[in-house]
């Protein structure tokens, strides 16, 4: 019978990395004879130490093709689909996850795992991931309402990161440290071609991906002037390398603060869904962090006072005039190790990380918290990653048994127990946690727009108040209030797109309506065929349309218009927006319930409604 479940089952694999390598052999040996693989990156040489699938002729290709043709020598008669794109492509819905009899997660980052763990909660299809950080690793089955989700626990940051993320399109702060650590290097330290700081040309989403497996080339002249070197191997005019620029404070910040930005800007097919990067002026940098006008608390300890981007400017200028020194007292020749402990190297990668960071819009850090996490990058380990992969094909087997309560999380330790056990399998599988944002029993619907031109005006007026009746909603964001019922507080956010701000394929919003008491969570699908202001529905609409508000009104609050004369101003807004369709064939994976205010996991910004002594308000 297990054998028959096998070859009738259809799984998912996403990422061909080290685990997805390891896993896609393992699968394929097994027995599985219909397998997906996405992968959004190609082969690196520094891949070939641990993806034993890959060899150096396969260099530059997709990491999901050259996967599919090499276990296909296993069992030529396998139906594998390889697709190299990113899996929060907007392709890629919860129609699509619903085809698979379970899906297996070997990516390398959070934000795709986040995403994954969401749309299939949404889908029911059952998710396997998995994840190695050096010698240790861990596998866990997600099932709708059975086992915590990825997102139910805080997760510490991600150890290891892809070259094109690093270079091109940092999304958190460790990215930028990771390469301002790399900067460091090239600059005064042993030159490795694996850290390379200047923009990826290799990027596997500048590429077209071709059914026969081939990318594009890059062009010869992006390649010469990537390296600094022209056709008969000369400097070119506009563009040095670092290492020329490495004693010169002003010409090093011109080059990797503007110039490469400028040339990251020219590849626009990366910004289509993320902020673009906005290049820095030597001489006409902001004195400020975010608020006051400079930095203040001089009386907190010198490492934890946040730097302003001037402030990081003379920073990293100093440094290089002490490394400098230190390099000429040394002799001709010398190389310098980065330590966290050397003032100088510490300032210059905090300096140069927060420089990084404000040009691609990410909240800066301070010394001290850029220094406790520049020295946190753990190596990825061949045998942890063939580990993990075979427990993630057993749980997959104890999935089709229907043995899926037995799936309990299996953790891969350094080092052996007192029992002499090095992996270590819970005793009970963990429920979901009642106030997960993302699995919580809680209403949800899924909206489905094009987020490039949806505004939050659209959002206010035409979704929530005229569609779903809503008197005084407020939305949030990733913990940030994108929409207000406070009169004017986010008015400066009407005219803005979703993408705008931040919000992409995959993301969900919190909504909560004060007046009537009640909350849910919205799911955003893009959508690229649906016109400005077209939408449609999925999920509990009805659910949240039929509610009765449990809000009572004070004496000074009955001048306010009624529930039901604000939706009928909500009506009769003028908007230009269509709802294309009202549909509640979304799976209802969340069997809800009226909430009551004060068992809500959700923060709220405010409260409104007065509480006893013995009933405190928290206001976040």
């Amino acid at each position: 019978e297990l054998w028959e479940k096998i070859h009738s089952s259809k799984l998912l694999v996403i990422g061909a990395g080290g685990i997805g390598c390891e896993l896609i052999k393992n699968l394929i040996l097994t027995g599985f004879q219909d397998i997906e693989i996405i992968d959004l990156d190609t082969i690196d040489v520094s891949n070939l130490n641990r993806q034993f699938l890959f060899h150096k002729e396969h260099v530059g290709k997709p990491k999901a093709i050259v996967a599919r043709d090499s276990v296909l020598k296993f069992n030529p008669k396998a139906k594998i689909i390889a697709r190299h794109g990113s899996i929060i492509s907007p392709e890629y819905g919860v129609n699509y996850f619903k085809q698979f009899t379970v899906v297996l997660n070997a990516l390398d980052n959070q934000v795709a795992r986040s995403y994954v763990n969401r749309i299939c909660l949404a889908a029911g299809t059952p998710l396997i991931d998995s994840g190695t950080a050096g010698y240790e690793g861990q596998v866990e089955v997600i099932s709708k309402g059975l086992t915590l989700c990825y997102e139910c626990l805080p997760k510490p940051p991600q150890k290891t990161y892809p070259s094109c993320t690093i270079r091109n399109h940092p999304s958190e702060h460790i990215h930028c440290t990771v390469w301002a650590k790399h900067l460091f290097n090239q600059l005064f330290g042993e030159d490795n071609e694996e850290e390379d700081i200047s923009p990826d040309l290799t990027d596997p989403e500048l590429q077209e991906s071709h059914q026969d497996g081939e990318v594009n080339n890059i062009s010869k002249e992006d390649k010469q002037r990537n390296n600094g070197r022209g056709e008969n191997g000369n400097q070119t005019q506009n563009c040095l390398r670092v290492t020329d620029l490495r004693f010169n404070p002003q010409g090093l910040f011109d080059k990797v603060f503007n110039d490469d930005i400028q040339y990251l800007l020219s590849m626009k097919h990366l910004w289509k869904n993320r902020r673009p990067p906005l290049p820095l002026n030597w001489n006409n940098l902001p004195d400020a962090i975010e608020g006051p006008s400079k930095s203040e608390n001089h009386a907190a300890i010198k490492d934890q006072v946040q730097w302003t981007i001037s402030e990081c400017r003379d920073v990293l200028s100093q440094s290089i005039s002490f490394l400098k020194k230190r390099i000429e007292a040394l002799g001709e020749g010398a190389l310098l190790s980065w330590d966290k402990d050397d003032d100088p190297a510490m300032n210059f990668v905090a300096a140069a990380a927060n420089l990084r960071a404000h040009i691609f819009g990410i909240p800066l850090r301070t010394k001290f918290e850029i220094k406790a996490m520049a020295g946190n990058i753990v190596p990825a380990i061949a045998t942890s990653n063939a580990v993990i992969a075979g427990l993630v094909t057993l749980q997959a087997l104890k999935i089709l048994r229907g043995e899926i309560k037995k799936c309990t999380p299996v953790y891969l330790r350094r080092f052996l127990n007192p029992r002499g056990v090095i992996i270590m399998p819970e005793k009970f599988l963990s429920p979901p946690n009642p106030k997960c944002d993302v699995c919580s029993n809680k209403p949800q619907i899924t909206l489905v727009t094009n987020i490039e031109t949806f505004t939050c005006e659209d959002l206010e007026k035409c979704v929530l108040k005229k569609s779903l009746h809503m008197d005084a909603p407020d939305v949030v964001h990733n913990d940030r209030i994108i929409l207000s019922s406070e009169e004017g507080e986010t008015t400066h956010n009407d005219n803005k797109t979703l993408a705008d701000l931040s919000i992409s394929n995959g993301s969900f919003l919190i909504v909560d309506d004060y007046m009537q008491n009640f909350q849910f969570r919205m799911f955003i699908e893009h959508s690229n065929t649906l016109d400005k202001g077209q939408f449609t529905f999925n999920g509990d609409v009805e659910k949240i349309r039929e509610r009765q508000s449990t809000y009572e009104p004070k004496n000074d609050e009955l001048s306010a218009p009624t529930s039901s004369d604000q939706r009928q101003e909500n009506t009769d807004s003028g908007s230009d927006c269509e709802m294309l369709e009202d549909t509640v064939n979304f799976v209802d994976c969340y069997n809800s319930k009226k909430r009551k205010l004060e068992s809500t996991p959700f923060p709220s910004k405010k409260k409104k409604i007065q509480g006893s002594d013995s009933d405190p308000i928290t206001i976040n």
